[in-house]
């Protein structure tokens, strides 16, 4: 008797993990040649559906890969071209208490982050500057003295990633002398930038507004177990 095969995801939506089998998943593949100048390809589609309750969205996401013949077909390991169709790009939802514009920069990186890797660095890089301008109300001449302001504030692997943001954001941006070089951005560095702004979010949003309701209901509780002063009085 054959094991059902199942994959560990990921949702895009409501990003918890899952391990999905064959009744949450399904394929389509197209092949074809006709005699085009790349030789046999394969155009596969694929659907996982989220099996957490409280979601059940569905991911569709579709491939292009060279096709080999080895005795059988055999697709190429690496697919020539990768398009999220849905969601269009994997978007964590933040809460409304994070700055809209944080948001919109960071869902503008995330919406880029395939078709131009360039792009989604240098909208990442305006994101952590808004957010420093944001979170710790400092704003400068430029982003490179603004980090340098809040070097004490974080810890040195933090500020060398947000460092690096600037620096790979900036190729992104500009051009690089002496020969006016467009130096590329590569796709896996976009992704690693997009981390970091979650992290951040996460970090200094995220934590700054749960630590804060953690002491109100704590405050709020004291206040419900307090003694009118005129029966202390009588106590």
């Amino acid at each position: 008797m054959s094991m059902e095969t199942t994959i560990n995801w990921r949702c895009p939506f409501c990003y918890q993990n899952a391990t999905i089998t064959s009744d949450r998943r399904s394929t389509s593949a197209h092949r074809f040649d006709n005699g085009n100048k790349h030789g046999p390809q394969s155009f596969v589609s694929e659907v996982f559906v989220c099996p957490n309750s409280d979601c059940g969205e569905f991911s569709l996401t579709a491939h292009l890969s060279d096709t080999r013949w080895n005795g059988k077909e055999v697709l190429d390991e690496n697919p020539t071209q990768t398009w999220r169709l849905v969601p269009p790009a994997a978007v964590k939802r933040f809460p409304e208490y994070v700055p809209e514009f944080v948001r919109q920069d960071y869902e503008e990186a995330c919406l880029t982050q395939d078709v131009s890797p360039k792009a989604s660095a240098t909208m990442a890089r305006r994101c952590l500057q808004a957010m420093i301008r944001d979170f710790w109300s400092i704003e400068k001449n430029t982003l490179h003295q603004e980090i340098d302001a809040i070097k004490d504030k974080v810890d040195k692997l933090t500020w060398d990633a947000i460092m690096a943001v600037k620096e790979i954001g900036n190729v992104g941006a500009h051009m690089r002398a002496p020969n006016d070089v467009l130096i590329d951005v590569d796709p896996k560095e976009a992704t690693l930038l997009i981390g970091l702004i979650e992290m951040l979010v996460s970090e200094w949003y995220i934590n700054r507004y749960e630590r804060e309701e953690r002491m109100r209901q704590l405050i709020d509780s004291a206040k419900s177990k307090e003694v009118p002063r005129t029966q202390r009085h009588r106590a």
